[in-house]
């Protein structure tokens, strides 16, 4: 009897640690998200609606304005009446994205709003239930994604809840992001009652309500304890063992690690994605004019990818469903290129040297404030980035103007190269090596409506 205790005893033991190293060992679905590279980012919601203005004032903090605003859940919540965006086509999203050349999209299905974009059984505040558009978006965008071969991933705000009364925050400060015009009482508030509550419910419904889930992009963890973390991860690899998960499911778990608003100094040999704005704010604002140009974006994502990360680019759709045209006009411009220069970036490896001849600015490691804090430079001067894939070297010459594109690094005395071409073109390139530099001379008419020009060396 006592070696049959002792039996059972080990298999619970062994199983434990089963679980624990399933827990900590990355997804081997990582593998499909670090070739895709580039991805859409999508805040929705009923700060959508608002879109910038709150009792004929322009207000503060964006998709945050209702802490800002001070607003209670019931003032909030008459954005929900008004919400009917009959024009949202989740096929024309996903088509947008496609032909953008992004892989992936991430929809904000519950914000820190604590309002559902998505059919919730387990909260009756969510956009069917609450507002006259009385469908689910998360649904048509899910089967738009599966006809169109696109990865759909879900946003979540894990310790930021401002429908729920048990949710206490502590930045910047004890309070700082709580709803304390309906609940001022932060030492009476018990995050496990919210994370049983609404929490767990709601991750289950995300994870079988839609089919296949890409991703689980959670947000500001905040007071979330490392035992729910763990016990949030362990039902999401159950239900969906091929979802991979962002660092931001808190206390040092998840799959990957998210730089907001800013791109990393250099190279990241561990799975990293900048999740970025294509204007100032995350949420669409009618005030907001700081769109990036087409080729900013591209220089961005050029130099995400050469330090091993991805693009999670962001969208604010508006109010009506529709995306503001800026947006569509870039994400047009970008697909463009992308259509003619994708090979260098998908799939694709940092080589041994991430740039040179390197102007711009990157300011790595700024404080994050809420919703205005791009940090991402934006200076557009001449250099070069390098990606690589097997015996290929990318070259990439972004914001080129000169004659001649001079490749210090790939020396003869360091590498023998093959051939060069111009992703693109079917002209033959000038190009010689020596004991200085490779140098590649540009050809004389160029078509490409963003200056980004991509060269593809093989070395013997």
């Amino acid at each position: 009897m006592k070696r049959f205790h002792l039996i059972i005893i080990f298999s619970f033991v062994t199983l434990s640690l089963v679980a624990q190293k399933k827990i900590e060992k990355p997804s081997n679905s990582l593998e499909w998200w670090s070739d895709s590279k580039f991805g859409m980012f999508l805040h929705w919601g009923l700060y959508s609606q608002a879109a910038g203005d709150w009792n004929g004032h322009r207000y503060k903090g964006n998709e945050h304005f209702m802490i800002y605003e001070k607003l209670s859940i019931k003032e909030y919540s008459t954005l929900a009446s008004d919400f009917n965006p009959m024009l949202f086509n989740a096929e024309q999203w996903v088509t947008m994205a496609k032909d953008a050349g992004m892989k992936y999209m991430v929809l904000t299905t519950k914000h820190h709003d604590g309002f559902a974009m998505y059919n919730s059984p387990s909260s009756d505040y969510n956009i069917v239930t609450k507002t006259p558009f009385k469908r689910d978006p998360v649904k048509e965008l899910a089967e738009a994604c599966k006809k169109n071969g696109m990865k759909l991933g879900f946003y979540y705000s894990l310790g930021r809840d401002w429908e729920d009364p048990d949710v206490p925050t502590n930045w910047p400060t004890k309070g700082g992001r709580s709803n304390l015009a309906d609940f001022p009482n932060e030492d009476i508030k018990d995050i496990a009652k919210y994370f049983e509550r609404k929490v767990k419910p709601q991750i289950r419904e995300l994870l079988t309500q839609y089919g296949p889930v890409a991703v689980l992009w959670f947000d500001t963890p905040e007071l979330i304890t490392k035992a729910q973390s763990e016990e949030l991860l362990q039902m999401i690899k159950t239900l969906q063992p091929d979802c991979i998960v962002n660092n931001r499911i808190g206390n040092g778990l998840g799959d990957y690690y998210v730089s907001e608003q800013q791109i990393s100094k250099d190279a990241n040999p561990k799975p990293w994605e900048a999740c970025i704005t294509m204007s100032r704010g995350w949420a669409f604002n009618r005030h907001d004019n700081e769109w990036k140009s087409p080729e900013l974006l591209v220089r961005q994502l050029v130099e995400i990818v050469s330090k091993g990360g991805n693009l999670l680019l962001n969208i604010g759709p508006k109010g009506d469903g529709t995306f503001p045209p800026e947006a569509v006009e870039r994400l047009a411009s970008v697909g463009k290129w992308m259509k003619t220069n994708s090979e260098a970036i998908y799939d694709t490896k940092p080589w041994t040297l991430t740039a040179e001849q390197v102007s711009s600015k990157t300011l790595a490691g700024a404080m994050v404030h809420d919703s205005d804090s791009d940090t991402t430079s934006k200076t557009i001067l001449p250099d070069i980035y390098f990606t690589s894939k097997g015996k290929a070297v990318y070259v990439i010459a972004r914001s080129w103007t000169d004659a001649v594109v001079n490749v210090k690094s790939m020396t003869k005395d360091k590498y023998k190269v093959k051939s060069v071409h111009l992703l693109g073109s079917k002209s033959k390139l000038d190009w010689k090596q020596s004991n200085d530099a490779l140098q590649i001379k540009m050809p004389k008419i160029m078509t490409n409506t963003i200056p980004v020009y991509v060269f593809k060396v093989i070395l013997k």
